[in-house]
């Protein structure tokens, strides 16, 4: 028995209903799958000498790392993002060194890799923020290096005979990277928030997705289970007439999908351009062959997470040249290195950061060692005088009129548009006088939810915080939008709510000028843009607005966008 998670249903028992946030909209229906069990150091482990463990431990991360990378290298976007960090983490000194001591008090090498990586994930829960969401990528890794050692099946997720349902605690997100959307048609999860890596990467695979699902743990598997993306619900058993209803209106909306060719706009037109974020030359040629207008968002970082030195200026050249040339004479928006916090860079992050969430990232990193970011820019000048497109360059995590202005100067040296991401408050409070010194603002949903709501992006208690729908949320996207407007300047969005078909309306609404999301969602954002009217959109901006949370904006402007 089950309250359902909203103000008007507090309270009110139902049999087969679970609620969580919506992530991913979309329906799918089909028998309940769970992640097989995860392997375990075994009681008991014959002690070796401190050498034999290190060693057979070096041996076991290094081929886990070996694979992550493979699959990194083969995939895209978030995907490839977060299999490229995971990979990062096998073979962090940090593991090695806590390895090695407890191999030194005579533990076998599976024992000694689970109780590393204990002490580190310990660590990373009391640091908070962006530190303790990555502490199920640390059990991941620890469960592939203990089945390494052990001579067992690699863990991860089954392979179902038929198109399944996926229902997690939680999921690492190396296993979330490699889900096949034609097997598993949606995922629910008890953990995790808007902006957690399952979400991120299902809303790239196009696979409906619910998370922060309270009770979902007590779903069996096999189970018929129907999962609303939209509405953010897990039915088991669900009414068949009612679910072929929801199915066929699913279909009719990928109908339309599919078939929207661009350019963005409204019903009346009214221009918002669609743009699609990438963080490789694969990935751009991928987005390149979607009706997108440019690139939003090229995370350049993510080029370097497996990187031990920085690589020199001739070789980011050629490395953005890849992204530059896929696009051929449209716009690309280049964001420097957003390193530190969840995405360390070997060359480039502060370590032992109390709180890395707040510490040394994004644009401070140059700032403490401008040659980072002027060797960097230099790279991009270079890569985009041998190519045709239409280069603009912004920086991550500025949070006052001075950083803008630092920061807009190095970049017209380089003879650049430039740019700047609102990502906290205090960019929001400055957006008129920070436009002054700039040509475009991009505002990044993801931290600035997080950080305007102070609530771990993780955590499934805070996930109605962080929800994209947050009113105090889309108020502070209109006071940046409207500070754009006075300015005659462009201001865009390329955080996860970009993403969301409705929400992009109410952004479009907000008096947002441009859409950046993945790529596989562009398509769904165009269709339902061109759907609607303009007003229609203002009058959903203003609705949720005014709603008390963001479980009633979302119903406010659903209702204002039929």
């Amino acid at each position: 028995m089950v309250p359902l998670a909203t103000p008007e249903g507090y309270g009110r028992e139902v049999t087969s209903v679970y609620s969580g946030t919506a992530v991913v909209p979309g329906i799918g229906v089909g028998p309940a799958v769970r992640p097989a069990p995860r392997p375990t150091a075994p009681d008991g482990e014959a002690a070796t000498d401190a050498s034999t463990t290190t060693v057979a431990f070096g041996s076991a991360a290094a081929e886990v790392a070996r694979r992550l990378r493979e699959r990194s290298q083969a995939a895209s976007g978030a995907a490839a993002e977060v299999l490229a960090a995971t990979a990062g983490l096998a073979e962090d000194r940090g593991l090695a060194t806590f390895v090695s001591k407890h191999a030194s008090q005579g533990a076998g090498p599976a024992t000694a890799t689970s109780r590393a990586i204990d002490e580190l994930a310990a660590m990373f829960t009391a640091a908070g923020g962006l530190m303790a969401e990555r502490v199920t990528d640390l059990y991941d890794v620890r469960d592939r290096i203990i089945a390494e050692l052990l001579d067992l099946p690699e863990p991860g997720i089954p392979t179902p005979e038929e198109p399944s349902v996926l229902l997690a605690d939680d999921l690492a997100p190396a296993d979330t990277a490699g889900l096949d959307p034609s097997r598993i048609v949606a995922i629910a999860t008890e953990l995790g928030g808007s902006t957690s890596h399952t979400a991120i990467i299902a809303r790239q695979l196009g696979i409906p997705c619910v998370v922060a699902v309270t009770d979902l743990h007590e779903v069996e598997a096999g189970s018929r289970v129907a999962v609303d993306g939209t509405a953010g619900t897990v039915t088991v058993d669900p009414d068949e007439t009612e679910i072929a209803r929801l199915v066929e209106e699913d279909r009719r909306t990928r109908e339309a999908a599919a078939g929207w060719t661009g350019p963005g706009r409204t019903a009346d037109g009214h221009e918002v351009q669609i743009l699609a974020n990438v963080q490789d030359g694969a990935g751009a040629r991928r987005a390149a062959s979607e009706p997108i207008e440019g690139v939003g968002l090229f995370r350049t970082e993510l080029c370097f997470l497996d990187r031990s030195t920085e690589p020199t200026v001739e070789e980011q050249a050629d490395i953005y040249a890849e992204v530059f040339e896929a696009l051929g004479d449209k716009k690309v928006i280049v964001r420097t290195l957003d390193a530190g916090s969840d995405k360390p860079l070997a060359f480039a992050t502060h370590p032992d950061e109390p709180n890395p969430a707040l510490g040394v990232r994004g644009l401070r990193i140059g700032m403490a060692d401008p040659g980072i970011l002027d060797r960097q820019l230099d790279g991009i000048a270079r890569a985009a005088e041998r190519t045709s497109a239409d280069v603009r360059v912004m920086a991550p995590m500025v949070t006052t009129e001075a950083e803008a202005v630092w920061f807009a100067e190095r970049v017209r040296r380089r003879g650049l548009p430039v740019g700047i991401m609102i990502e906290t408050p205090s960019a929001v409070i400055l957006a008129d006088r920070l436009l002054e010194h700039l040509d475009f603002v991009s505002i990044g949903t993801n931290d600035l939810s997080q950080y305007t709501f102070a609530a771990d992006r993780m955590a499934p208690t805070l996930s109605t915080l962080t929800d994209p729908w947050q009113p105090a949320l889309l108020a502070s996207i209109r006071m940046v939008a409207e500070a754009g407007r006075r300015a005659g300047k462009p201001v865009g969005v390329c955080g996860e709510a970009a993403a969301h078909p409705q929400l992009a309306c109410v952004l479009a609404g907000l008096g947002v000028t441009s859409l950046s999301c993945a790529s596989t969602a562009v398509r769904a954002v165009g269709a339902k843009l061109a759907s609607v009217t303009i007003e229609q959109c203002r009058a959903a901006a203003e609705a949720a607005m005014e709603a008390a949370g963001p479980a009633e904006a979302a119903r406010a402007a659903a209702d204002l966008l039929t």
